[in-house]
């Protein structure tokens, strides 16, 4: 009796507090600005360090909200929530996240975030990146090398070609193990076998032979990557350097992110995408935009998701102007791809399966320690 009263009081507790939610998900953008100035600040975290140049937007369009914009990996921000509400702190608004099988897993299932779809952009988002959670650009894991040093084009045509002796240390990637888009990548390459041996017996002439432990080509490949002396490296900055840095002596490759490349003039880099490589040069993957659950700002936060979908010109103007880049494309159909961008249906990379690689990366990350 107690257990089932108590079921019934909580259920009736969350009934005020959905239908708030629901009210939100509904408002105009004039109406939650409204709301928005009465809760003052909204705090996100942020995938990406380009949240500094949303901020400064945002805060110009919707005088009197603060933004406040922390830069925090995936990984970071999924344990620092999960750990954060078991201990009943609520203390951010917004999630801007890349991780997306974990977040689906750790975050969305257990109810730490919600989904909220902005009401103006209903019809320009496709259904598959309204549900189950909101994507807010595709971004990249790819084969990145050095323009200057390759003139005629990528000195890698076939995935396979990592894992001969004239590559041996010459591959480098951030660990897998400390980011989960890296982690996604080896798991949607161990998801394709059959184009994987057809992409070893187009560079080898023959059938490949897998190890007894691994279930298809794919895995084999990672094992032979790695046992190639792959270079791993903690950060994207210093694998940017190491790849893109103009009149670099046989510099190595990477897997690394397209949208760097905006960065070559500033920098002094000279990084470019490997296109035509065979089967795929690596992964397109999902940035999530979410309302945390409990959030301080409710209307802010879905101000603020609303706001990084952009206006209604065809960049997206200022709010979507830090990702409308080579290598980023929008999920928001009115936005037009950068023009120095391969064109997404051209790009040579896989999307992820979001749900097949969360169920099967706990055993490619296993496969990754032992090779370690």
């Amino acid at each position: 009796m107690w257990k089932s009263l108590k079921a019934a009081l909580l259920a009736a507790a969350c009934v005020p507090a959905l239908a708030a939610a629901q009210d939100l998900d509904a408002m105009s953008t004039a109406e939650l600005y409204d709301r928005a100035k009465e809760e003052k600040t909204v705090t996100v975290f942020s995938l990406s360090s380009r949240i500094a140049r949303v901020e400064k937007a945002f805060e110009a369009t919707y005088p009197g909200v603060d933004l406040i914009g922390l830069d925090l990996s995936s990984a970071k921000q999924i344990a620092r929530v999960v750990a954060e509400q078991q201990a009943g702190v609520y203390a951010v608004d917004v999630l801007y996240i890349a991780d997306a099988p974990v977040a689906l897993r750790d975050l969305l299932a257990p109810g730490r975030i919600h989904t909220y779809v902005p009401p103006r952009l209903a019809d320009q988002i496709e259904n598959r990146f309204k549900a189950p959670l909101l994507v807010h650009r595709l971004s990249t894991k790819v084969l990145m090398y050095n323009e200057q040093a390759y003139p005629d084009g990528s000195p890698v045509t076939n995935l396979w070609q990592l894992t001969l002796p004239e590559w041996s240390g010459k591959v480098m990637m951030v660990d897998p193990t400390q980011r989960g888009e890296l982690l996604d990548l080896l798991t949607e390459i161990a998801l394709h076998p059959d184009e994987m041996a057809a992409a070893y017996k187009a560079q080898f002439g023959s059938d490949i032979v897998i190890d007894d432990d691994l279930s298809g080509a794919g895995e084999q490949f990672i094992r032979n990557l790695f046992l190639n002396d792959l270079v791993l490296v903690s950060n994207s900055d210093d694998l940017n350097k190491a790849v893109g840095t103009r009149d670099a002596k046989d510099p190595p490759v990477a897997f690394g992110t397209y949208s760097d490349r905006r960065d070559n003039e500033e920098e002094g880099w000279a990084l470019q995408v490997a296109n035509d490589v065979e089967p795929a040069n690596g992964i397109l993957f999902p940035a999530v935009l979410a309302v945390a659950d409990k959030a301080p700002s409710p209307a802010a936060a879905r101000l603020l998701i609303d706001f990084m979908f952009g206006d209604d010109t065809a960049d997206g103007g200022p709010a979507f102007a830090p990702f409308n880049v080579p290598g980023d494309y929008a999920t928001r159909t009115t936005i037009a791809d950068d023009p120095d961008s391969v064109p997404l249906e051209d790009l040579k990379a896989w999307t992820i399966n979001t749900e097949a690689v969360a169920e099967h990366r706990a055993r490619i990350a296993d496969l990754i320690i032992t090779l370690q």
